[in-house]
């Protein structure tokens, strides 16, 4: 089944709505999506990081507001 859309005629609350229809799609069955390479190296970097003790894991609603303050 082939859709074309048309980008340029939709505002951007159109695009959202799209996006988040399409990820609820997609996540339905997430064996189907492919996991860049790229993502499993950066992940067993950063367990491995833990790990050692170089790095931490923190609390979304900390991350949220340091990410806040940092862009002030």
């Amino acid at each position: 089944m082939s859709h074309i859309l048309q980008l340029e005629k939709m505002d951007t609350a159109e695009k959202l709505k799209l996006m988040e229809a399409l990820w609820a799609d997609l996540s339905k069955d997430p064996a189907d999506v492919p996991i860049p390479d790229w993502h499993v190296s950066t992940l067993s970097e950063r367990e491995q990081q833990v790990k050692n003790g170089q790095a931490k894991f923190s609390e979304w609603g900390e991350v949220k507001e340091r990410l806040r303050e940092e862009t002030r």
